[in-house]
């Protein structure tokens, strides 16, 4: 396989990959400088024949890109599903289309970063920013881990709530996620490709769980192809926007661009091979295109299954059919008046469990409690490979997964125990409004350095690429900007409003901080002023002038 294959795993540690070598720092504005990259990829510029397709290379490369799919099937985009298409109906498919789509493109640029570099986005932003900003997006991400963990402790608290008929209390729920720690600290003991197994194991049963409801259901296949492929919809007002964004929100990860960055690299690639690194992103590509494919459709089987049963459904009809049922001990939960039923993930199988028996109802926890367990293991690596690459700090995966859980824990606890499930499911739709807050910390520095050509060279991205990232870029500000002018009415008190300025001060100064060293990494070199020169130059071997004390 021209000496791409998978690197042996030991411990369940990361794999090691080749680091680029002879790494320097060049004069801005000279392009590439010498040194920069490996020899063997600036030496001849006219690429060998690519070889053909292989289904045995692709299967060496599958693994990192379904662990990244994960994020994409947590129980706050289940949650977000359900809603939409108990809100819409059917008219929001293509946003969802389009919503996955614009994660694979922002997800083949974390694969570029890593494949070329050998390197991860957290290791490049420890190079090239200064300490000050680069602490300041670790707290960000560390942020985004931890509402990605809570949001898998309310699925797993609501999974087993539902499975045993109510027996075990939400907050007992939210206890039982301590063993899901263990469990997966004693799988990562058998190695990485063990562990991918298992996520292939969650996605098949999020697949066969939800495809179930999806046949049992049967929405109409015409109105659901309508959906997908023609953007419409038609006498949708401000709710069925805000789900619109919502769906952004919470299909696109920030800390899953790091993950995705760094899981790449536990296959060997030879970087002094142009065409190994081009073959790597090819079948990295590739790999990606078909999870998010699946996880497209796991997400498509929820929204049509809600939107073909429940769209329009009046609190008093689900009612009035909840106590004639099989499950009649869960009718009071929604009050008898004409209002339009509002779905979250405890009461959408409790609906399917009215509607279509029992079956249903567990068939659905169990769908949950695979997107919820998976979630937890992928905001574990993702944590350990920012904390690396950031602070340079190896801790244990044990020490980084209680310091993940127990922040998690410890406020979804309290909510679980004097609250009632509405409320811990509403700290679900908050968690993905934070999620899209937290985005452009992750979407702009991985569109700074792959734009870079000192430190990308042939692989930078190209006009299309950036032009597109660019756009995506200003409808995830557009989107922040949407919910941040929704949310300041609902605030009530006047005192709220002085540290949200601040909050939203800081927020605002610190995105365009970004915006600017992004702007030097395109070529503007003359916004570029001292230490930020360096986003100008090839990966340094020594701190340039100016660096010194600043790490």
């Amino acid at each position: 396989s021209s000496g791409m294959h998978q690197t042996k795993d030991r411990g369940g540690g990361r794999a090691s990959a080749k680091m680029p070598p002879n790494f320097s720092a060049g004069s801005p504005g000279q392009g590439a400088p010498d040194g920069c990259f490996p020899s063997a990829l600036t030496a001849d510029a006219t690429l060998p024949s690519q070889p053909g397709f292989s289904f045995r290379k692709l299967w060496a490369f599958t693994g990192p890109g379904f662990l990244m799919s994960i994020a994409f099937l947590d129980p706050g985009n289940i949650e977000s599903d359900l809603q939409c298409g108990a809100v819409a109906g059917f008219k929001l498919l293509w946003v969802l289309l389009w919503a996955t789509i614009l994660g694979l493109l922002c997800q083949r640029l974390a694969i570029r970063l890593g494949v070329v570099t050998g390197l991860d986005l957290g290791e490049v932003c420890y190079q090239y920013y200064p300490k000050v900003p680069r602490v300041l997006l670790w707290v960000m991400i560390e942020i985004a881990i931890i509402g990605s963990d809570m949001q898998e402790v309310i699925g797993t608290a609501i999974a087993f709530s539902l499975l045993s008929a109510g027996r075990i209390p939400l907050w007992g729920g939210v206890l039982i996620t301590i063993i899901d720690t263990l469990f997966f600290l004693f799988l990562d003991k058998y190695g990485l490709r063990k562990l991918e197994a298992f996520f292939g194991l969650l996605i098949t049963i999020m697949a066969v769980t939800f495809g179930y409801e999806y046949v049992v259901v049967q929405p109409a296949q015409t109105e659901v192809l309508k959906g997908i492929f023609f953007p419409y919809c038609r006498g949708c007002g401000r709710e069925e926007l805000l789900q619109a964004v919502g769906i952004v929100g919470a299909i696109i990860m920030p800390h899953n661009i790091y993950l995705h960055s760094s899981l790449v690299k536990t296959r060997e690639v030879t970087r002094s091979q142009r065409q190994e690194v081009s073959e790597a992103n090819k079948y990295f590509l590739i790999e990606s295109c078909i999870a998010l494919f699946v996880s497209f459709l796991i997400n498509l089987f929820v929204m049509a299954v809600f939107g073909q049963a429940f769209y329009h459904r009046t609190n008093q009809d689900v009612y009035n059919v909840c106590a004639n049922s099989s499950v009649s001990q869960y009718a009071p939960i929604f009050p008898r008046n004409n209002e339009t039923v509002s779905v979250d993930i405890y009461q959408g199988g409790v609906i399917l469990g009215c509607y279509f028996g029992s079956v249903a109802l567990y068939i659905w926890a169990i769908g949950i409690l695979a997107a919820g367990q998976s979630s937890t293991m992928t905001g574990t690596y993702a944590g350990q490979f920012v904390m690396e690459g950031f602070l340079q700090l190896r801790w244990s995966r044990f020490a980084r997964v209680l310091f993940t859980r127990s922040f998690a824990i410890l406020p979804t606890v309290f909510i679980a125990a004097f609250k009632d499930v509405s409320h811990l499911t509403g700290m679900n739709d908050l968690l993905n409004v934070l999620q899209s807050i937290l985005l452009p910390f992750a979407v702009l520095p991985v569109l700074t350095f792959t734009s870079m050509r000192p430190l990308m060279q042939e692989f930078t991205n190209g006009v299309v690429g950036k032009v597109l990232m660019i756009l995506i870029t200003g409808l995830i500000c557009a989107i922040n900007l949407y919910f941040v002018v929704i949310y300041i009415p609902t605030l009530g008190s006047i005192a709220y409003y002085i540290p949200l300025g601040f909050v939203l001060a800081g927020y605002v100064a610190f995105t365009a901080y970004l915006i600017w060293t992004c702007c030097i990494a395109h070529g503007a070199n003359f916004l570029a002023c001292g230490r930020h020169s360096q986003f100008s130059y090839g990966l340094p071997s020594t701190d340039p002038p100016g660096w010194a004390g600043t790490r």
